[in-house]
C-alpha cells in the first residue's frame, strides 16, 4: 500500500480548478486566502515573483514550479513591491470568465508571463499530520526537475493538455495536477525538516509498517502492545518512535485516522451510520457518534444531512 497515496485520497485531495495566464508588465495580483485548499503556479514563459503574505519571497523562472499548500494568500508580479489588486477585481476588470487565457495588459509574446495556476481541494474538516507538516511553499526548479524524472514527466503532460483544444483535456489537466501533487510533496523532503520528519515514518521499516496495518485494517482493535508486536519492536521504544516521526502517539494516530475514514464513508457511500461505525473499529453507533461529535462539532447523521 502507499500510504500517502491512501491519505490524499481518505482526504478528498481533487484538482478542482486551472487556467493559463498571460501577464505583460508592469503586473501584481493578491491571490485570496482559500480554506482547505492548496495552490500552484507553473511558469511557461517569463519570470514570476511570488511572495507569500507573512512568508518568502521566490523568483520563478520557465519550468519553475511553486506549490502554495495552506491556500494562505500570496501575490504574484513581475516584479516584487509593485500595487497588487485583489485576483477578484483582476477577472472582473479583465471579464475573464474561466475560459481560455486569462489576460493581463498587453499581448506581448515577446514579453509576457505564461503560467499554468491551479488549486486543489481537500475535504471539509480533512486533516492528518502530513498537512499539518506542509510549509509556507515547496518550490521546485527547472533544474531540481532533472533529478525528478517522474515529476518533470508529469509536468511535461500536464503542460501539453493544458495547451491541447482536445475533447478531455481539462478533466486529464485535474487529475495529472493531483498526482502532481503528491510527487511534489516528496520532492519536497528536503525543503523542511518537519515535513521530511513525518514523511520519513511512513518509510521508516517498522513504523511505515505499523502505518500499513492501521491503514489496511483501521477496524481492527489495535493497541501500542499489538503493532509493536507485529513490527518487532517492544512497547515503549516502538511509541516513542512513532510519536518521534509523526507527532502522535500510536492510539491517538488511530483515533484520527478512523474519524477521517468515517468522513470519507458519510460523504461518499449510502452506508448507515451504524454501518460506517462498524467499518472504522466503533463497538457501537453511540460510542461512534460522541467520538465524531467531539472531534468535529457534529453528530455524524447531521454531518450528513449537511452535505446533502
Amino acid at each position: 500500500m502507499d500510504i500517502l497515496d491512501d491519505i490524499l485520497e481518505t482526504l478528498d485531495l481533487k484538482g478542482a480548478l486551472y487556467f493559463r495566464t498571460d501577464f505583460s508588465g508592469p503586473w501584481a495580483v493578491t491571490v485570496p486566502d482559500l480554506a482547505q485548499a492548496a495552490r500552484f503556479h507553473l511558469v511557461m514563459q517569463g519570470v514570476c515573483h511570488v511572495e507569500v503574505v507573512g512568508g518568502p519571497r521566490v523568483r520563478l523562472g520557465p519550468g519553475d514550479l511553486v506549490l502554495i499548500p495552506g491556500g494562505r494568500s500570496h501575490i504574484l508580479s513581475d516584479n516584487p513591491g509593485r500595487p497588487a489588486p485583489a485576483l477578484e477585481t483582476v477577472l472582473s476588470e479583465t471579464g475573464y470568465d474561466g475560459n481560455g487565457v486569462l489576460a493581463v495588459g498587453p499581448r506581448d509574446p515577446d514579453a509576457s508571463t505564461q503560467m499554468v495556476c491551479g488549486h486543489f481541494s481537500f475535504r471539509s474538516m480533512a486533516g492528518h499530520p502530513i498537512l499539518n507538516a506542509l510549509p509556507d511553499h515547496i518550490l521546485i526548479t527547472n533544474a531540481m526537475r532533472l533529478s525528478e524524472p517522474w515529476l518533470d514527466e508529469l509536468l511535461r503532460m500536464m503542460s501539453r493538455r493544458v495547451f491541447s483544444d482536445a475533447l478531455g483535456s481539462e478533466t486529464a489537466v485535474k487529475r495529472l495536477s493531483e498526482i502532481v501533487f503528491a510527487e511534489v510533496v516528496r520532492a519536497g523532503v528536503g525543503q523542511d525538516a518537519a515535513l521530511a520528519t513525518v514523511l520519513s515514518g511512513l518509510r521508516d521499516p517498522q513504523i511505515g509498517k505499523s502505518l500499513e496495518l492501521i491503514h489496511a485494517a483501521p477496524e481492527k482493535p489495535w493497541s501500542v502492545a499489538s503493532l509493536a508486536a507485529e513490527v518487532g519492536m517492544s512497547r515503549s521504544a516502538f511509541a516513542d518512535r512513532f510519536k518521534d516521526l509523526v507527532g502522535l502517539a500510536p492510539v491517538g494516530y488511530l483515533a484520527d485516522w478512523r474519524l477521517q475514514k468515517a468522513l470519507s464513508l458519510l460523504d461518499d457511500t449510502q452506508k448507515s451510520v451504524q454501518r460506517v461505525a462498524s467499518e472504522t473499529g466503533y463497538l457501537s453507533s453511540a460510542a461512534f457518534s460522541r467520538a465524531f461529535s467531539t472531534k468535529f462539532g457534529v453528530s455524524p447523521s447531521d454531518y450528513r444531512r449537511g452535505m446533502q
